[in-house]
């Protein structure tokens, strides 16, 4: 059977900008017939628009689906479908009939589907309905729909419905259609078939391609588990990985903050099984939205299993982003697709002195509708000595928001600069008539000497520096009275 499910889910569907939550990659495989015998049965279209080579390409292809499953299930194909499979046959026009109940006899599935005969509408949800017919729901057997279409529901009641509670009792639909002019089209196949769609779902516009179709969906029934797998698991660049709990089949390691490699050997070999991968992920950028957690999933294994995992996405609140302080304006200029060379005037750009920036950000937690809040940033270098040395101070009213709720409100791009010409305690020489630069501390101590001699080595030390932030409402529903308003 190959792989027969994957799933990932998230345990949480809405978190704050920096919250955390848990994925679990999971997936299941299954033996070969032989180690899990199946009872499959074939839903095959009679109606009318059936009628010739189309018909006889389908009778073709249920032939050596047939001849294939009786191969798998015993290693031999002697006629007999063996080790406890079965094979069924229902077809369907206007209604649907049951032309062979669940059977272990190659010859009378394949005269059950040759005696078939091309007329009248479509009624695919009759189709699905006399198909669970035929299952014993008693039996520990995979329960199999695999179901032959070439045109649209013309007559009867809405097959998804049909098809859904056929996959609610456990059964595994697969579908094959033949496309074309008012054909049937892969959205709606994928729509009844088992996901994922990739490995349930087959479709041609050309009927003499049933026969591979028919074939391949046979051998990937029959697939025994899956070994070797391989699966990478890569993340939004938006999130970063905490953790990972070891997994109970196989070995998982981080390759890198956003990517996962899960290691399994063999599953689904022995018997059905399924195994699972557990980790935290954190949300580390600063804007808000509705956000896709994986970039990519890749998926390997020895049997070319074609695998598909779903794609969930979280709701991500950073709050209110305000930038106090924007970068310079980019100039804009473009290329001739065959031109090779350009000049480009970026106009006048004015010289600023060696440095370094320290660009901060700050989130107020809760702040109300229509309140303006006071803002002041506080910066200091930390000496050799321990002592602390000023760099400056900002301060900044923050615009009130009008959503209907407190929220979070993200300060960013506070700018402060740091000339290296300043030495720790923040002195400089005021006279520079000589040429001579600050005594500076560089890598080794303080050097100090004119032209660039000092300000190379300063560029490599290490600033420690110290932030403060303070905070309040600038707006508030208190009144001073006359006499909390003197002032002596």
């Amino acid at each position: 059977m190959g792989i027969t499910n994957t799933n990932k889910q998230i345990s949480r569907h809405h978190i704050d900008c920096d919250g955390i939550f848990d994925v679990t990659l999971a997936l299941s495989a299954a033996p070969d017939l032989q180690n899990n015998p199946a009872d499959i049965v074939l839903v095959l279209d009679r109606s009318g628009s059936m009628s010739g080579k189309p018909l006889e390409d389908m009778k073709e292809g249920v032939g050596v689906f047939i001849d294939l499953i009786d191969q798998a299930s015993d290693g031999t194909q002697n006629g007999q479908i063996g080790s406890g499979s079965h094979i069924g046959i229902v077809s369907f026009s206007d209604q649907a009939s049951a032309d062979m109940p669940l059977s272990t006899s190659a010859a009378d599935l394949k005269s059950a589907a040759g005696g078939l005969s091309a007329s009248g509408s479509t009624n695919h949800a009759a189709a699905f309905l006399k198909a669970r017919e035929l299952f014993d729901p008693a039996s520990p057997n995979e329960k199999v729909i695999v179901l032959f279409t070439d045109g649209r529901t013309t007559v009867g009641s809405d097959p998804s419905a049909a098809a859904a509670a056929a996959r609610t009792d456990g059964i595994v639909i697969y579908c094959i259609g033949l496309s074309g002019s008012g054909g049937i089209d892969a959205d709606t196949l994928n729509d009844w078939a088992t996901d994922p769609d990739a490995s349930h779902t087959a479709i041609t516009p050309d009927s003499s391609e049933l026969k591979t179709l028919f074939a391949g969906l046979a051998a990937n029934i029959s697939k025994p588990g899956a070994t070797n797998i391989v699966i990478d698991e890569i993340l939004n660049s938006d999130f970063s990985i905490v953790s990972v709990t070891p997994p109970a089949k196989g070995t998982a390691k981080m390759i890198s903050s956003a990517s996962i490699q899960w290691k399994i050997d063999e599953l689904g070999v022995g018997g059905s099984e399924g195994a699972s991968l557990k980790f935290t992920v954190r949300h580390t950028a600063h804007t808000s939205g509705t956000k896709q957690v994986n970039r990519e999933i890749r998926y390997t294994d020895k049997q070319h299993n074609s695998v598909t995992f779903p794609d969930p996405s979280i709701s991500v609140d950073c709050g209110i982003d305000f930038p106090v302080e924007e970068g310079a304006d980019p100039s804009d200029f473009s290329m001739d697709g065959c031109q090779d060379t350009i000049a480009f005037d970026a106009g006048d750009i004015h010289l600023e002195s060696q440095g370094r920036i320290a660009r901060l950000s700050v989130r107020i937690r809760d702040v109300c509708p229509h309140k303006r809040v006071a803002l002041a940033v506080m910066l200091t270098e930390i000496g050799s000595d321990g002592n602390e040395h000023s760099r400056g101070m900002k301060m900044f009213t923050i615009p009130a928001h009008h959503s209907q709720t407190c929220r979070d409100v993200l300060v960013h791009s506070i700018r402060f600069l740091l000339p290296e010409d300043l030495n720790e305690s923040g002195s400089c020489s005021d006279d520079y008539s000589d040429g001579s630069y600050c005594s500076i501390s560089g890598g080794n101590g303080t050097v100090s000497g004119g032209g660039n001699s000092g300000r190379g080595n300063s560029m490599c030390r290490v600033r420690n520096l110290r932030a403060r932030f303070a905070a309040h409402n600038i707006d508030t529903g208190y009144l001073c009275s006359p006499t909390e308003m003197t002032f002596l």
